[in-house]
């Protein structure tokens, strides 16, 4: 929780990342608090208030997802949603004759974007969708020591830098700091 929090202030596609991890983990438990409990939350170091507070928001994140049935696989609406909202932030900077940086980070990864998309069985509402499931599944390859190619490495890099740029943007349009182009 504090920090999908801290993630959510400074890095929107990081929590989308990490809640997503969340959800891995909440399916690994097999939606067992009890187990959740002991291998996740007792591990901190946190005052008996904070402890209660991460004990009822993973609660909620596991009431949330049967609610929403998605046990097996899917990620949580409110996730969905702000991948949208991601997305169209995304149109629209590409759309902006001020956003010449943005465009060019998006061409430095749009051939990876297709590349990745034509690679895949799934299928993704947006491009944005696809450089978070990239990068997601090179986490977890990274996380289990798997051997990456450099072309996977250099793809990722370029998915990483146009989320980093979007994100940043993203954080600076909710702060009131740069309006909506």
């Amino acid at each position: 929780m504090i920090i999908a929090q801290e993630k959510r202030k400074t890095n929107i596609a990081e929590f989308i990342l990490y809640m997503w991890q969340v959800e891995d983990m909440i399916r690994a438990s097999k939606f067992n608090f009890a187990h959740i409990d002991k291998t996740v939350i007792s591990k901190f170091s946190l005052p008996d208030e904070t402890l209660d507070e991460i004990r009822t928001w993973y609660t909620n994140l596991i009431t949330l997802m049967i609610e929403e049935h998605i046990q097996e696989k899917g990620h949580m609406s409110f996730l969905n949603n702000l991948i949208r909202e991601l997305n169209d932030l995304h149109l629209r900077l590409l759309q902006s004759a001020d956003e010449k940086k943005y465009r060019q980070i998006y061409q430095q990864a749009s051939e990876n974007i297709k590349s990745f998309k034509q690679k895949s069985p799934e299928t993704y509402s947006s491009e944005i969708e696809v450089c978070l499931t990239g990068l997601y599944g090179y986490l977890m390859l990274r996380l289990q020591q798997s051997e990456i190619s450099p072309e996977t490495k250099a793809a990722m890099t370029s998915f990483s830098n146009l989320l980093a740029a979007l994100s940043t943007r993203f954080r600076e349009v909710e702060e009131g700091l740069k309006e909506l182009p």
